[in-house]
């Protein structure tokens, strides 16, 4: 550590690094950004010199050989996410990872493993979970203003343009459930409190033979019935609604709010709601700082790859109801 601020180095010149998480980490009170890899060192060195980084490495293996790295940040393809997440952590360095943590549950529980075993933080990058609007919504479920939680509903689409894109590669862990239904599941497993009993999902596929559009279901075990639609080909939108005997909220641009000001809508018997605006932060940032404090503190992070693995449990058992043409699906029957 460098003054009390952990020394990041970034894996890959990935866009979610570029324009979100890498901003964050340089502009982190507790952080400071290093250095970057790629596979090409020419590509290393123009976005190092774009984005104000020190240091350029022409593979992912120099990077954690460098000791004035302590954190990476990983957003490689999904197939990538186990391999070089170990072998970092395997080299001393904690380890922030993009979503989904891996390809399923097993993966996750191995990276959670060495973890452990090299004494190093690991962590999913969800990062709407750290935005302070999801804490006042979970705390408005857990002081009982929605009454008996009875239904989740959400939303994740936007339309890919790029055929070529690595979320409708297979090989690489695309697909719509893993790339933005997984929000839509963590979502419905936090604002819970529990996890899903059965799942059931219908989905189309593409050309290159990932979901390109699903929807599915999940029920618990208090009772709660949560769905969702998750797709690449359709208009952007996020968004969920959370039910209760008493009132439901809506939110709107429910996982990539940007640093503005947002709203929770409250419906009750009124037909205008009742909104509350939570002040604009950068989601990205809050993360990236949290990350942050666990590795100097030694704490443990909110979410762990336990969590992580939970996750990705409920998701193969989506997929195993697809695959099975839409029948419901045990989740504990699944890894």
């Amino acid at each position: 550590m460098n003054n009390n601020k952990v020394r990041w180095g970034v894996i890959s010149t990935a866009n979610i690094g570029r324009y979100a998480v890498n901003p964050a980490i340089q502009a982190s009170s507790n952080g400071e950004l290093n250095a970057v890899a790629s596979r090409s060192a020419d590509k290393a060195r123009a976005f190092a010199e774009e984005w104000g980084i020190p240091v350029a490495y022409g593979s992912y293996e120099e990077l954690l050989a460098d000791a004035d790295i302590d954190a990476v940040y990983i957003p490689l393809p999904n197939s990538l996410h186990r391999k070089w997440s170990i072998r970092a952590m395997e080299a001393g360095k904690h380890v922030l990872c993009e979503k989904p943590l891996a390809l399923n549950k097993a993966e996750c529980l191995e990276m959670q493993a060495a973890s452990e075993a090299n004494g190093v933080t690991l962590m999913e990058a969800f990062m709407y979970r750290f935005h302070p609007r999801t804490d006042r919504v979970l705390q408005m479920i857990r002081d009982g203003a929605l009454g008996k939680l009875s239904m989740i509903q959400s939303a994740f689409t936007f339309r890919l343009k790029n055929r070529d894109n690595i979320r409708l590669d297979p090989a690489l862990g695309g697909g719509a459930l893993m790339d933005v239904g997984c929000y839509c599941v963590n979502l419905s497993r936090t604002a819970t409190g529990g996890e899903p009993e059965e799942v059931q999902a219908i989905a189309t596929t593409s050309a290159s033979g990932v979901d390109e559009m699903l929807a599915g279901s999940m029920r618990f075990a208090n009772d709660v019935v949560a769905s969702f639609q998750c797709g690449l080909n359709t208009r952007r939108r996020e968004a969920y609604e959370i039910g209760g005997s008493d009132a439901y909220l809506r939110v709107e641009d429910a996982f990539l709010p940007g640093k503005g000001d947002v709203i929770i809508e409250e419906y009750r018997d009124d037909a205008q709601p009742t909104v509350h605006t939570v002040d604009g932060v950068d989601e990205y940032q809050l993360m990236v700082e949290h990350f942050a404090d666990c590795v100097l503190n030694g704490t443990p992070p909110h979410y762990t790859a336990t969590e992580a693995a939970r996750n990705m449990q409920v998701i193969e058992a989506l997929y195993a109801s697809v695959r099975a043409g839409g029948k419901t699906i045990r989740v504990a029957d699944i890894g």
